[in-house]
């Protein structure tokens, strides 16, 4: 698959059908998180992988309620080492967002490729998903992404093309 078109197809799925993924597969999503740039190239982050069911369920559940994430079989938490991050994007800003939101578009498109679904999860208790995985207080949880098979519902569910912005409310060229 090209990546414009993993690009095109990639929509949040939040139905799966709960299949495991297959080993080499997940082996592939783990190489677009540890192969994804970042500022420096200093890599400010570790990714929590949850598998188990009854510790995805209670992810889920710290997500404000969102219990439809614990039907995929994995849960990635990105979670970002502020100290380690490039201290100056802008001149004044750490890089730590940034830098894990790549990491996870990467996962996304990698995911797309592979026939799996993804969603960007923004909405969470960041206090309870630190206390259910043991992740220290210095850390930053910036995201969550539960990845998986999309379930039949999702797969008939069309592309939302019609919803995106003309090239001319977007782009322009060397000015505002």
């Amino acid at each position: 698959m090209k990546v414009i078109d993993a690009i095109r197809h990639r929509r949040s799925v939040r139905q799966y059908d709960g299949r495991p993924l297959e080993p080499e597969v997940y082996e592939r999503l783990k190489a677009a998180l540890r192969y994804a740039p970042s500022a420096c190239n200093l890599q400010p982050w570790r990714f929590i992988l949850v598998e188990d069911p009854a510790r995805r369920q209670l992810v889920a559940q710290a997500c404000r309620g969102q219990i439809w994430m614990a039907q995929a079989p994995l849960i990635v938490v990105a979670c970002g080492f502020p100290d380690q991050a490039y201290q100056k994007m802008g001149g004044y800003a750490s890089s730590i967002d940034i830098d894990l939101a790549i990491a996870l578009d990467h996962l996304s498109l990698a995911a797309v490729a592979e026939g799996l679904g993804t969603c960007w999860i923004g909405a969470f208790d960041e206090r309870q998903v630190k206390i259910l995985l043991a992740i220290p207080e210095s850390i930053r949880v910036v995201a969550l992404m539960p990845v998986g098979y999309p379930a039949a519902a999702e797969l008939n569910r069309p592309l939302d093309e019609g919803k995106r912005k003309s090239p001319d409310e977007i782009f322009t060229i060397d000015t505002f």
